[in-house]
């Protein structure tokens, strides 16, 4: 089996402070969930102009986030993100104020995007067939842990994810779907400090 282990950009302050707009965030998550597509159709999917979005291309492409493809031609070249996945790690950002912000402004903006996706799941899963319906779910808990556990508990939700990943492709014709996981944990203490 090939392993499909995915590739991350792990940012650094002028990456944050790059993706940390409106407009490219939507491009970046365009590209990933939907692969490779040229300025002008990016322009028409998000509804804005395809200057606008040609610029902010070239701006996440100067950090490493898109990359042009190899099967354009002339002014119709596809782009592509550069990487499955990004990350950054708060001290990433520690003590530039702009990175901090676009950190800050990055995390809420995903949050936004994930309760939206949630809700238009919501709004149609009664019309999907019911084995979807019972393994499509959510679930909360709380667990007592130190930072380090914590770090070491989101390393294995990580690993676990990483092992689906590596599965080989299912049959053509089943009913395989793109599935979008979140994990959000923190301290429910946060006014504590």
């Amino acid at each position: 089996m090939t392993s499909t282990t995915p590739s991350i950009l792990h940012l650094d302050k002028e990456a944050l402070k790059v993706l940390a707009h409106p407009l490219r965030s939507r491009l970046l998550v365009e590209l990933r969930l939907h692969g490779p597509a040229t300025a002008t159709d990016l322009a028409q999917r998000l509804e804005t102009n395809t200057g606008a979005t040609s610029y902010h291309l070239r701006r996440l492409a100067s950090v490493g986030l898109v990359t042009e493809t190899e099967d354009g031609r002339g002014r119709q070249r596809p782009w592509r993100a550069a990487t499955d996945m990004h990350s950054w790690d708060e001290h990433d950002a520690s003590g530039d104020p702009d990175a901090e912000a676009a950190t800050d402004w990055l995390r809420r903006s995903y949050l936004r995007f994930f309760v939206q996706r949630y809700e238009q799941w919501l709004d149609v899963q009664s019309s999907w067939p019911i084995d979807w319906q019972d393994a499509a779910g959510a679930t909360d808990f709380a667990l007592r842990l130190t930072a380090e556990r914590l770090a070491a508990f989101q390393a294995d939700v990580l690993a676990v994810a990483q092992r689906y990943r590596e599965l080989p492709p299912v049959a053509p014709g089943s009913d395989e779907q793109t599935v979008q996981v979140h994990l959000y944990s923190f301290p429910l203490e946060a006014e504590r400090r």
